[in-house]
């Protein structure tokens, strides 16, 4: 129990700092968004958090409002633009996920959030990653990030759910700083980012 009160003390205490140092970025960020994009600046979407309860994310926008002829979003490749190429790369658009980690929906450290349209298609072993808050970067993440396939991904999930500590998630964060200095993983060969995920035969309920 305490080291979860430390955990939430460390989400609100780095969420807060990040948002204040990173609001002149972030605001840089939103009129580049605006010239080139468009509006609305920033993207919404409800994602899965702790126990699989909902809550909506919000990121910066990075791909185009482009349909097809019966009015149905284009694919991502053909949306995202190399401006939004650029912020994905640099992670610029993750950062108004740190008012996500102030509200409690998120954690500075914990399992991507991914798509609701997945909880159905998880594993019983693999929906284990929703016993923990979602975070803005993680175990996988510092691991290949989008360029390890699901199976891998999940069970580093799974794996940082069983192995959680407070050191971990400080070594998490300090490599992190190197994973995207570097820009590792951010797509899968072929991918706008990663491949949709369509359920796994290992480990099946």
């Amino acid at each position: 129990m305490r080291g979860k009160l430390l955990k939430r003390a460390l989400d609100v205490i780095g969420a807060g700092v990040g948002l204040v140092v990173a609001a002149p970025i972030m605001a840089g960020v939103g009129v580049a968004i605006a010239a080139n994009l468009g509006r609305p600046v920033l993207f919404r979407q409800v994602r899965p958090g702790k126990d699989g309860a909902p809550f909506r994310l919000v990121k910066f926008r990075t791909m185009r409002d482009a349909t097809d002829r019966d009015g149905r979003p284009l694919p991502d490749h053909e949306r995202l633009t190399p401006f939004g190429r650029w912020l994905r790369a640099s992670s610029l658009d993750e950062l108004p996920e740190l008012w996500n980690v102030l509200r409690g929906d998120m954690s500075l450290v914990g399992p991507r959030p991914l798509l609701m349209q997945y909880l159905g298609r998880y594993s019983r072993e693999q929906a284990r990653r929703h016993e923990v808050r979602p975070g803005l970067t993680g175990w996988a993440q510092i691991h290949g990030r989008n360029a390890v396939e699901w199976n891998e991904r999940l069970a580093l999930d799974v794996w940082y759910v069983d192995h959680w500590s407070l050191a971990l998630d400080l070594a998490i964060l300090l490599r992190t700083i190197t994973a995207v200095l570097r820009k590792d993983g951010i797509s899968a060969p072929g991918e706008a980012t990663m491949a949709e995920f369509m359920g796994s035969s290992a480990g099946a309920n």
